[in-house]
């Protein structure tokens, strides 16, 4: 009697079990749909950029030196003519010293010079006046004229010597300020590449000591655009773009410049977009990656097709219905573009339908025609464990019924 009872609950737990299931199963459409929408759709070129400061000056040295102090660190606020660093002037200093003792020196030689054409001259007026009576010979006329011409020119040659030496003097002062770094703009040093200590050698080329961003209120977005969209992209475009660092704000700027420059990575062109962006709210760093999507046209309060309906092609043989089932596309009659999505008719039979598509944002595509109307069910896949017309075996059923 107790294993009757027993066999009875169990197969009441099973019919019951059943009974849900195939009513679950009754509820649910074997198809994933979306509707057509009516809204707003954007065409616009996706891009990736670097955000970078619109000026950024490198200061650097035009003199060798050891770096004595520095003044200023990262994001340290600058202004015009402010002392940075400051490079060991003690050899600079010996240089200036050396090249005004050269122009003292000078300045003697070009006085005994002067001497000199004062004297000549003296000797070859007085022989020019004694030849007349004859009391001197020619020769010596001639030899005090030479005399004074040689005096001459070396009183010029004195004063070449003291233009040289100033000159030099001038050059060894101007090192000797070229030691004290000063920054060219007021801005915002963000980055210092040296240390107290280090020597800076600028023999072959100038070495770059800070990087001032002379204002980081106004930020600018370097873009790679590729070549297939560089010719959509025009001056005075709207672009919204995002960075890693703030994933929830959306930035807004517009294309200032496109470069006619080429930039060639692996056989692959891009052109760089320039995108004048307002930071300031100071979120924008220098070096930060944006996504870049930049604005060509806006389409509004048109009928918009999920991409997935486009994509979608029915899999089960006989879910697409026969021409008496079938909605005419738009145009008389004609195909619209030889496109086609799926309608989900009443009876849960598919309906095919022609389309033309227009701009699509990678998510929505515009409808140009076809006979669809907002709020249609477009079919966009097949529910998983489930085809079209198949059916399903309950939950601890076999083959052979109860186990």
């Amino acid at each position: 009697m107790r294993k009757v009872l027993i066999g009875a609950v169990l197969a009441a737990v099973v019919a019951f079990a059943g009974y849900m299931y195939f009513k679950k199963d009754s509820g649910v459409s074997a198809y994933r749909t979306a509707k057509v929408e009516k809204g707003e759709i954007v065409d616009a070129i996706a891009a990736t950029g670097t955000i970078n400061a619109v000026t950024t000056v490198s200061v650097g040295s035009q003199v060798s030196g050891t770096l004595q102090q520095i003044f200023v660190d990262f994001n340290s606020r600058v202004t015009k003519g402010q002392v940075i660093a400051l490079i060991d002037p003690r050899l600079l200093e010996a240089a200036v010293d050396q090249a005004r003792a050269n122009v003292d020196n000078a300045k003697a030689s070009l006085e005994k010079a002067q001497v000199g054409v004062i004297d000549a001259d003296r000797t070859n007026r007085r022989n020019q006046e004694l030849v007349k009576p004859g009391f001197v010979a020619q020769s010596d006329v001639d030899s005090s004229q030479t005399l004074w011409e040689q005096a001459v020119a070396q009183k010029r040659s004195a004063e070449a010597a003291l233009k040289q030496s100033v000159a030099a003097l001038r050059v060894a002062q101007t090192n000797l300020e070229y030691a004290t770094i000063r920054s060219p703009v007021n801005g915002t040093v963000i980055s210092r590449n040296v240390d107290v200590g280090q020597t800076v050698a600028a023999s072959f080329q100038t070495p770059t000591l800070f990087s001032i961003a002379e204002d980081l209120t106004k930020m600018q977005v370097d873009t790679n655009v590729d070549e297939s969209d560089i010719g959509r992209a025009v001056l005075g475009q709207t672009v919204t773009f995002t960075v890693d660092a703030w994933p929830e704000k959306t930035f807004t700027g517009e294309v200032a410049q496109v470069r006619n420059s080429p930039i060639v990575t692996q056989n692959v062109v891009t052109y760089n977009v320039v995108v004048r962006v307002d930071n300031r709210e100071l979120f924008l760093k220098p070096g930060m990656t944006a996504n870049v999507s930049i604005q060509v046209k806006k389409f509004s309060d048109v009928l918009k097709i999920p991409n997935a309906a486009l994509r979608y092609r029915p899999t089960a043989k006989g879910t697409e219905a026969e021409s008496a089932g079938k909605r005419p596309a738009a145009g008389k009659g004609k195909e619209a573009g030889g496109q086609r999505v799926y309608l989900l008719g009443k009876d849960g039979k598919l309906v095919p339908v022609t389309i033309k598509s227009g701009i699509s944002n990678g998510t929505f595509t515009v409808l140009e025609e076809g006979n669809l109307k907002e709020g249609d069910l477009l079919v966009t896949g097949e529910s998983q464990g489930k085809k079209a017309g198949g059916s399903a075996t309950p939950p601890g059923m076999g083959l052979g019924g109860i186990r």
